[in-house]
């Protein structure tokens, strides 16, 4: 699984003109999801995602987890984090997960997510066309690899 993971001040979800959902202070992870991934990267992903300490403290120091700060998280699955670009110029999506495989995962990181933080989490809409905007706080971006957990 590929996160690319935003510190935000505010981020929403539009699908069809509507906003679908929306969260104040806290991350955006925009989720891949590979044809090598299983429950166990998902774990590791949560886990990792809860604990990242990228918040600041009141010295401003990057010292805050999420659950330290009580934020919100906003998970949106995009498969296009699972391109490869090897050879030429256009992305090929052969690793990323077929539907049937990727829409259990991100089932399984919601529900997890959610019973990390103790609270609901925002979502997207698995397949959607969706519009994403966000207020990336700092900015603060990391890209989480569970296959390169450097």
């Amino acid at each position: 699984m590929k996160a690319l993971v935003q510190r935000v001040s505010e981020a929403s979800v539009t699908i069809d003109g509507q906003i679908y959902s929306r969260i104040t202070k806290g991350l955006v992870v925009l989720l891949g999801v590979d044809i090598k991934d299983s429950t166990e990267d998902a774990d590791w992903l949560c886990q990792k995602l809860i604990g990242l300490r990228i918040f600041s403290d009141e010295n401003g120091l990057m010292n805050q987890s999420i659950l330290d700060m009580q934020g919100e998280l906003l998970l949106v699955s995009q498969f296009t984090l699972i391109a490869s670009y090897k050879k030429g110029n256009r992305p090929s999506f052969i690793h990323a997960a077929r539907p049937e495989q990727a829409i259990p995962l991100y089932q399984y990181c919601i529900e997890k997510l959610a019973s990390l933080l103790g609270k609901p989490i925002a979502t997207g809409l698995f397949g959607a066309d969706m519009q994403v905007a966000l207020v990336n706080d700092g900015p603060v971006t990391l890209l989480l690899d569970t296959h390169n957990k450097e």
